[in-house]
């Protein structure tokens, strides 16, 4: 064999070491909780929010205030 096919065997065995490499070590650190805690099945019922509320639902203030955070995300500032 040629220096030249040494070359490309070498890289390509390199290349397919680090993608199994890289496969392994990501499928060990993605892993779920088979027993998640607490007896809520819920993900998000950890979360909460102390705000308090502005406007009534279905109220035109509270439609104005939906609408002025979408325009304030969709502009990014």
């Amino acid at each position: 064999m040629t220096t030249q096919h040494n070359q490309v065997i070498t890289k390509i065995l390199v290349s397919a070491a680090i993608a199994l490499g890289a496969s392994v070590g990501g499928a060990a650190l993605t892993s779920a909780d088979p027993n998640p805690t607490g007896a809520d099945p819920n993900p998000f019922g950890a979360l909460s929010c102390s705000c308090r509320e502005t406007a009534s639902a279905g109220s035109p203030a509270l439609r104005d205030e939906i609408d002025r955070g979408i325009r304030a995300g969709l502009s990014g500032s």
